[in-house]
């Protein structure tokens, strides 16, 4: 290719002349939106149009002689590749909540330069820091632009997905209640008003879903909630008129997308308005006048669906059951057809997304199927395309021994699931035994751990991650996410990581969370075991209350894989209790072949 006529530069050498126009050096593209969203519509994906780099978390930033992506281990393999011709330089960064590229911006401008970001996009705590930095080193940040307008002309339009209710059973909390929880945390904190930005926390808080974001069933707008009503700042064709007369018995008022700034503007003198700073975009915060108190706290609507009632936990147990069985029926079909018929990456996660839709209460994937053979389960959050990806086995044989890993995951009315397993094809080595049997022991460590309520999450990621430090190995992401209901399949506040501890990752009864270890071989193989689980409370005395885990994904763990002698006694009872739990849940739901391969692969160790 000769690179310099490639659709990436010639993007790049738009945009720099757009920035000449506008009198700025470098231009700051982060992976958001107005609600920073981890997925976004096409809308706002202008660090993948001016990068080429389609993994959903990165930073660009473009000055007028070089360019650098800044991307963390879960996407290096790939970032080097697709980056390759575009004079886009990688910048291996160590974590998602890096700051480097601030460091490499104060390095690489110039007091006196000018870097331009749009401000409707960039997240207010990520905003002051980059301007405390940039003002330290003389260098004016302009946020008053879009300065991908003029560069873009091929930008996609906003979406316009009608909205829906997410109706009872499934909605077991009525709206009118959600919004008296949230109008009582405003109380506490002195607010007259409250921001809602960020799609999960609107979409929970209304009993509300879309189709703006893909594999989401969230839709873009903004909520401003007073004492006594809330708008709805949406676009108003997605609103039927039924709907909109049950928003407003609720108190609820539709209003048009695009005056969430104006209604900000003009609140009242001496009124109160409570917003999340990690969870409000630069843009909107600008917008409210000097004379309105500003409380900074994290959203009530976060912490509140992060803890699942009764009623949810017992859906989502449900969807794990009709989940399972759709895995069962993909598996039962895939050991049949491996060596005999043509099997791809492609093939796998078509076949395995049909067994799902046909399930009950199926509304969409949560996120594309990862599957990743050999080399490819490398990247962890690879994914293949019709261009590029691996034949796993042809008519009369498999194409090579090793280990296939599949992540995958729904939406359905119930709730979301998200669940990643490692199966052997053909024979795979010691080697990867002995990584798949290590990784397995961090999944089991972790899932048996009892814990004081209130525990930080990040303070439990060492222990999934003790039997891999114990070889001197180790994983690039975290240990796990929390996970929504019938929302977003990455939810907050909650994480298992080695992130900083903030006073809202603490551990309460209903949280949802993913346990996933991994251990990944470059250009070889990759493993990761992924369940998730429920915090229950356990037995507790006098020194204090305590939880527990409750595994609620019901998917077999290939034994096949397992070094039997790196197991002791207890993670194989352990191994054993769960692969019965399994069985005797998922047997009501399976007949036939699907019946058949649940037997086979939860028989004891």
């Amino acid at each position: 290719m000769d690179t310099r006529t490639s659709p990436i530069r010639l993007r790049l050498d738009k945009l720099r002349e757009a920035l000449r126009e506008q009198g700025a050096d470098a231009v700051l593209l982060p992976s958001s939106d107005p609600h920073l969203s981890e997925y976004l519509p096409a809308h706002w994906q202008g660090r993948e149009w001016f990068s080429g780099f389609t993994g959903s978390m990165g930073t660009l930033v473009v000055l007028q002689d070089r360019a650098a992506l800044f991307a963390d281990s879960r996407y290096w393999v790939q970032a080097e590749a697709e980056l390759n011709g575009t004079g886009i330089e990688l910048v291996r960064i160590p974590s998602v909540g890096s700051a480097a590229h601030v460091d490499w911006l104060v390095a690489a401008l110039r007091p006196g330069q000018t870097l331009a970001a749009d401000g409707a996009v960039l997240g207010l705590a990520a905003a002051q820091q980059l301007r405390g930095a940039l003002d330290a080193a003389g260098v004016r940040l302009v946020t008053d632009r879009d300065p991908l307008g003029a560069a873009w002309p091929e930008r996609a339009a906003l979406p316009a997905v009608p909205l829906y209710e997410h109706r009872a059973p499934h909605a077991a909390t009525p709206r009118a209640a959600k919004l008296a929880q949230v109008r009582a945390a405003m109380a506490a904190h002195g607010a007259t008003h409250h921001l809602v930005s960020t799609l999960d926390d609107l979409a929970w808080l209304l009993n509300l879903r879309g189709g703006d974001v893909d594999y989401n069933p969230v839709f873009l707008g903004h909520a401003l909630v007073s004492r006594d009503d809330a708008r709805l700042f949406i676009g108003e064709s997605k609103v039927d008129e039924a709907l909109r007369a049950t928003l407003a018995a609720d108190g609820v008022q539709v209003r048009p997308y695009e005056e969430t700034r104006e209604a900000l503007r003009t609140l009242p003198a001496g009124s109160a308005l409570l917003l999340d700073p990690k969870r409000v975009t630069l843009g909107l915060r600008e917008a409210v006048p000097e004379a309105v108190r500003v409380v900074e706290a994290i959203n009530p609507s976060t912490l509140a669906k992060s803890r699942k009632t009764a009623a949810e936990a017992g859906f989502v147990r449900e969807a794990m059951e009709i989940d399972g069985a759709a895995m069962c029926c993909f598996y039962a079909w895939f050991e049949e057809a491996l060596g005999r018929e043509a099997l791809t990456e492609l093939s796998v996660a078509e076949r395995l997304s049909a067994e799902r839709a046909r399930q009950p209460g199926y509304v969409s994937l949560s996120f594309p199927v990862i599957a990743g053979f050999n080399a490819n389960g490398a990247m962890p959050h690879y994914r293949a395309t019709p261009e590029h990806h691996a034949t796993i086995s042809r008519r009369g044989g498999v194409e090579g021994d090793g280990l296939l890993l599949i992540d995958s995951g729904a939406q359905y009315l119930g709730g979301t699931t998200d669940v990643t397993r490692v199966w052997p094809i053909g024979t795979p080595s010691a080697a990867m035994r002995r990584d798949y049997t290590l990784v397995l022991k961090g999944t089991i460590a972790l899932s048996r751990t009892r814990f004081p309520r209130g525990t930080p999450g990040p303070m439990l990621d060492a222990i999934a991650r003790a039997p891999l430090w114990a070889e001197s190995l180790d994983f690039g992401h975290g240990t796990g996410h929390g996970v929504g209901y019938f929302l977003n399949v990455h939810e907050g506040p909650q994480t298992i990581s080695r992130a900083v501890v903030a006073p809202e990752m603490a551990m309460q009864p209903g949280m949802i969370t993913s346990i996933e270890p991994g251990l990944y071989r470059p250009g070889r193989w990759g493993v990761r075991i992924e369940n998730l689980v429920l915090n229950i409370e356990a037995p507790s005395d006098e020194f204090g209350e305590f939880l527990a885990f409750e595994t609620l994904t019901l998917c077999p763990i290939d034994t096949r894989c397992i070094d039997r002698a790196l197991l002791g006694a207890d993670e194989v009872a352990w191994l054993d209790r769960y692969h019965a739990m399994v069985r005797e849940r998922l047997a009501p739901h399976t007949v036939g072949a699907a019946r058949d391969w649940l037997e086979a692969r939860t028989q004891a160790l």
